[in-house]
């Protein structure tokens, strides 16, 4: 037969594929009896969103994973590689909004359970279609062992998780700033937020001294500290202003109390190294329940936390009753206009800022103050340093260590609740007079409340959608049992995946690995993506 002049994928590519899955190639099995023998490497891939389709980075990354598999295979090594998806919990949500938003419903119109049966037919017909495309790719994976996220050995080994960090004192349940998006109505995650360059303004204003304002009310000007702010709204829920104790210009005046404009408060001055000396003015104004730094320095110095903007992007009753229910936008230019009519209003300057958006519906985020999950990180993070310090987890290129360690040694407390309907319920249940208790099952939980079961309340919180892919190396080959899957194929050899999910992602299975299975989740190689693409996220993120 006469060759083509030119290649036609159609004519070889799905026939070849077709061949080799009859033929059961890629199917991998634990011990000597596989191919390889004794010789174990293993891939989980890093499991796509069941939102996503295939794009160049999923082309890219997984052109890797299935040559170093397909080289181990001809090494004589036993190998895996094993494919996956993940439930994507607010992409999914926000997608199957979108289509009953066609039918002129919300989710609230069909209520919770039945909106949990949409997302799981949205699932059914389209959350597998990347398989189909991994399939084009010729990608050589173990395709009977393909996993997600929330089949049932997975949510065993959630509630696994879950339930051990509860009976250890790691969960417990505050309020913290967390970054919330007023549309989803939800906590979200560092990797959901996208921050962009825009232009703006700086605003500086006035917080006279108490006790020298004029009889008419407006200030006199001189007498006060002028602070600088992006985000004037959020002053009215102010409870200090900030200069750093070494600052010179302010020494005599540390403990005085200073007029909150356009509220009936009086704000102390206070010493805190938080205020930067040589950054604007060098004083900062303080908004617990708005800021993250905020927030912790007013747990330094026991400051109250009031909420102003609601989670709908509204001013609160405690923003005072001329601004309550506007939107916080809104706010904004009503404020300014009622500090300049008082005579605060210093000057407006041209100002580059980065604002967050939510990157599934683009509302612009409002740091806000949410009583939320969490888990203390600190006991799980000392292991997973220690194991990259002694090079036990490699990094390529080796930067990434150094950029992994200092995220660890400083690592905040993790928020793991979210407040959706699709996803991984939170596994706690209330008694009406607010007790509560981790469990898997509601008759586990009544048993050991000693309560009737109808009596019990689940959280309505849904996990974290990270929560679940920490376990994703070692619950996709069966923990917490004792698998033989388990004991031959981790940890895993190679994860390549993008730079920008160190923390969210690769981190945190490192740390369960070190928890739970007591060992690393790669014995070899970890590989960062350092194109830095926006495209390629959804590959890396899962």
């Amino acid at each position: 037969m006469e060759l083509a002049k030119a290649y036609d994928p159609k004519l070889v590519e799905d026939k070849w594929y077709a061949h080799w899955l009859a033929k059961d190639y890629f199917r991998a099995t634990p011990g000597a009896s596989g191919r390889g023998g004794q010789r174990p490497y293993c891939i989980t891939i890093p499991p796509p969103n069941i939102t996503g389709s295939l794009h160049i980075g999923h082309a890219l990354n997984n052109s890797v994973l299935d040559a170093m598999t397909r080289w181990h295979r001809m090494r004589g090594f036993n190998a895996l590689c094993l494919p996956g998806t993940d439930h994507a919990g607010i992409g999914t949500q926000n997608v199957v909004e979108r289509e009953l938003a066609k039918e002129g419903l919300t989710r609230h119109d069909l209520g919770r359970e039945k909106f949990v049966e949409r997302c799981w037919e949205w699932r059914k017909q389209y959350g597998d279609r990347i398989y189909l495309q991994f399939h084009k790719l010729g990608c050589s994976y173990d395709w009977s062992r393909a996993r997600f996220t929330m089949d049932e050995s997975y949510v065993d080994a959630i509630h696994e998780e879950f339930i051990r960090w509860w009976e250890r004192g790691l969960i417990y349940r505050g309020a913290r700033v967390v970054n919330w998006c007023p549309r989803c109505r939800t906590a979200i995650s560092d990797i959901e937020v996208n921050s962009e360059q825009r232009a703006g303004k700086l605003y500086h204003f006035r917080y006279p001294f108490v006790g020298v304002n004029r009889d008419d009310g407006r200030s006199t000007m001189g007498d006060g500290v002028v602070i600088a702010t992006t985000r004037p709204e959020t002053m009215l829920g102010d409870t200090a202003v900030a200069v750093n104790p070494a600052d010179p210009r302010y020494a005599d005046k540390i403990g005085k109390m200073l007029r909150l404009p356009l509220t009936n408060r009086e704000i102390p001055l206070i010493a805190d190294e938080y205020a930067k000396m040589e950054f604007g003015t060098g004083a900062v104004k303080v908004t617990p329940a708005h800021d993250l730094d905020d927030f912790e320095c007013g747990i330094r110095h026991n400051l109250p936390q009031i909420v102003v903007i609601g989670e709908d992007g509204a001013m609160t009753h405690d923003a005072g009753a001329r601004y309550a229910g506007m939107d916080r936008f809104e706010a904004r230019e009503t404020i300014l206009k009622d500090l300049e009519e008082e005579g605060l209003l210093e000057k407006i300057e041209d100002h580059s800022l980065m604002i967050p958006h939510c990157d599934r519906c683009g509302t612009v985020l409002e740091p806000l103050l949410s009583e939320q999950w969490f888990v203390n990180m600190k006991p799980l993070a000392e292991p997973a340093i220690r194991v990259a310090v002694e090079d036990k987890v490699r990094f390529i290129p080796e930067r990434y260590k150094r950029i992994y360690l200092d995220w660890m040694e400083n690592i905040r407390d993790w928020c793991i609740s979210r407040q959706l309907w699709w996803g991984h319920r939170i596994p706690v249940w209330w008694t009406e007079d607010r007790k509560c208790v981790a469990a898997r099952s509601l008759e586990e939980a009544a048993a050991k409340l000693g309560v009737p079961a109808e009596s019990l309340t689940q959280d309505p919180d849904v996990l974290d959608t990270w929560f679940s892919s920490a376990l994703w190396p070692h619950a996709t080959l069966g923990w917490p049992r004792e698998t033989e899957d388990l004991r031959f194929w981790y940890p895993t050899n190679l994860l390549s995946t993008a730079q920008e999910i160190l923390y969210l992602w690769v981190a945190r299975m490192i740390m369960t690995g070190m928890d739970f299975v007591h060992r690393t989740p790669d014995d070899g190689r970890l590989t960062m993506d350092d194109t830095n693409q926006q495209e390629d996220r959804p590959s890396s993120i899962g």
